[in-house]
């Protein structure tokens, strides 16, 4: 049993991991986007 949840485990991390890389434009890019930045950060409200 322990060995098909495993096995079904790293069947699904690599399935995905692959698919990710190739397709996410996030990989490609250097420095985050400039809506990541710190110019743009949350207000913290006290109520």
């Amino acid at each position: 049993l322990l060995i098909i949840i495993w096995n079904s485990m790293i069947n699904k991390n690599i399935v995905l991991f692959s698919l990710n890389m190739t397709s996410s434009i996030e990989w490609l890019q250097n420095f985050p986007p400039a809506e990541h930045s710190y110019n743009e950060l949350p207000i913290l409200m006290n109520f």
